[in-house]
This record gives C-alpha cells, structure tokens and sequence, in this order.
C-alpha cells in the first residue's frame, strides 16, 4: 500500500521517496500552523491594546456621567442666559466702497536697467554657410 501510495506521488527526474516525503512536509507545516498559538500571530497583543482603550473609555465614560447635572434639576431656558452684545462703537456717515469683483491688476515687471519687455535669444535658421 505505502508503494502505491508512493508511487502516484513520484516526481518525474526524482527519486521515488520524493514525493512522499514531501508530502509528509506539507502535513506536517499544516498540523504545527493548525496547532500554533495564536500569540505567535500578534492577536494577542493587538487584543491587549483593544482592552487597554475600553478600559480608559469607560473611565472616562464615568467622569463624564458624574458631571452630569441630576435628573431633577433643570437649567434655566435659553432666553434667560441671552447677553446683549457690547456696540461696535460709532457709526461712519460714509458708506462703504462696494467690494471689487477682481482684483487689483499689478504693473508689468520693469527690468533694472531700464529695458522694457524679454529679450530673446536670435537665432538665424539655416545657418549661411561660412
């Protein structure tokens, strides 16, 4: 039987061991991946952290529901809390100048030495000839 078995497993340009060998490889990898703890993939660090943050959440959850006013206790309508704002101060007669619709058009660039505009190189195409 372990013949047969062997022999549908045979590699072609390898021995006839081969195949089963590499078999039991593959079964073995399978069985320590099944049986690896699940610390050695990071789960149980990341799950450590996750615990650390809900912790601190519901402690900060419980300072919260401590400020809380009590349920009996209401405050005061929004009308009563309401402060006129101090005046800006004195009106001007003048109006205002409505806003521009674009903006301010900046001079052209002046060169220091007093030329006007770019100057490009002059190149004379096709060269006479010399």
């Amino acid at each position: 039987m372990l013949q047969e078995i062997a022999a549908t497993l045979t590699i072609p340009g390898l021995p006839e061991w081969t195949g089963l060998v590499l078999l039991v490889v593959l079964l073995l990898v399978g069985l320590a991946y099944l049986l690896m703890p699940f610390s050695v993939f990071g789960v149980k660090g990341r799950l450590e952290a996750i615990e650390t943050q809900l912790d601190e959440i519901q402690t900060e959850l419980r300072t919260l529901a401590l400020r809380l006013p009590e349920p009996g206790r209401r405050r005061p309508p929004v009308e009563e809390d309401w402060a006129e704002p101090p005046a800006l101060g004195p009106r001007r007669a003048e109006p205002e100048p409505p806003p521009r619709a674009m903006p301010p058009i900046p001079p052209p660039a002046a060169w220091p030495d007093g030329r006007g505009g770019r100057a490009e190189p002059r190149i004379e195409w096709p060269r006479p000839p010399r």
